[in-house]
């Protein structure tokens, strides 16, 4: 029997609390998620923004455990109302498809190469869901057509290798959409896609979210993509919020250094004609995290408190937060 995905009676999907995440060996011990909290409603989308490193695959990763054996969770995590950290792996299996999906960065690696298409989504189909083959085949062709693969029919029984990057893509998303799930996390899936293909990506599943009415969460380090799907905004830097809230208000009056350096070092509306300003340094190595804020060696506005005490992330207005001893948004105090 599959598991509920019915949200909490706030019209929550997902909460998460005080997430940690350790990757822990014989030789090092590395935390590289650290107090990490937030809610998702039914039907919102939530993008999480920041550099290489910063811990945003491994947030959204935790919501289905799909993390190394290495890999400790600390925090609570409860997706329809199911505590995730709690599960059973028996009980994980019936969580991931029908209550919460992934679209993986890379569809190549998320396919079997050796199954048709057609073939993989309808047995997802009938193991979640105890159809028949042959109904689950003809799901399999809805949704191929619901994500506008062209010849849907003949791509059913087209191997993974034998479509282009754009509709391999499309066959991912159609993929974790098989079992109509609440949730949708989303990691970086136009990457490896050219810019024209990347907007069709974009704009079909936001889309298919607004139509379908699911929650989602969208990790990317590229700003347009945010603004492009998201409702709401969590900057992440060292395995931390740095800041939080409507996307447009964070883009339009962002309050922390470093959301101002992606912004200032990418090509948006607001900047074109200007000239690219790149944030200075590398991100923090998490094995060595310094005492104060993580940002402070790249900070041009930090003081001595940045590098002695570290910032919590506290509210500066109506639906917003900032981890920063010298926020810039106008009035906000730290």
């Amino acid at each position: 029997m599959p598991l509920d995905a019915t949200p909490a009676r706030n019209g929550t999907i997902a909460e998460v609390n005080d997430l940690s995440v350790r990757f822990v060996t014989r030789d090092r011990d590395v935390l590289v998620v650290d107090g990490v909290s937030f809610t998702l409603a039914a039907g919102e989308v939530l993008c999480l923004l920041g550099e290489s490193g910063s811990g945003k695959t491994v947030t959204m990763r935790s919501l289905l455990r799909l993390l190394p054996p290495s890999a400790r969770i600390g925090g609570r995590i409860d997706v329809a109302g199911h505590d995730v950290t709690a599960m059973s792996d028996r009980q994980l299996e019936r969580l991931r498809g029908p209550v919460a999906a992934m679209v993986f960065q890379e569809p190549m690696t998320a396919f079997d190469p050796v199954f048709t298409i057609g073939t993989q989504i309808a047995e997802t189909i009938v193991s979640h869901e105890g159809i028949s083959y042959r109904a689950a085949r003809a799901r399999a062709l809805e949704l191929l057509e619901l994500v506008q693969i062209p010849s849907a029919a003949r791509r059913l029984d087209a191997y993974p290798h034998e479509l282009s990057g754009g509709l391999r893509q499309r066959a991912m998303i159609a993929l974790a959409l098989s079992c109509r799930p609440a949730l949708l996390l989303a990691d970086e899936p136009t990457t490896a896609l050219d810019a024209t293909v990347q907007i069709q990506i974009l704009l079909l599943l936001r889309q298919l979210q607004r139509d379908l009415g699911m929650a989602t969460i969208f990790v990317t380090h590229d700003i347009g993509v945010a603004c492009e799907v998201a409702d709401r905004v969590a900057v992440m830097y060292g395995g931390r919020f740095v800041e939080t809230g409507p996307i447009d208000q964070v883009i339009a009056q962002p309050a922390h250094p470093y959301t101002v350096g992606l912004l200032n070092s990418t090509v948006h509306e607001i900047s074109r004609g200007a000239p690219l300003v790149p944030i200075p340094g590398g991100p923090p190595d998490l094995a060595d995290m310094p005492p104060g804020c993580s940002f402070a060696p790249r900070c041009s506005a930090k003081s001595t408190r940045c590098d002695e005490i570290r910032p919590v992330l506290a509210p500066i207005s109506a639906g917003r937060a900032v981890a920063c001893h010298h926020p810039t948004l106008a009035g906000a105090k730290p």
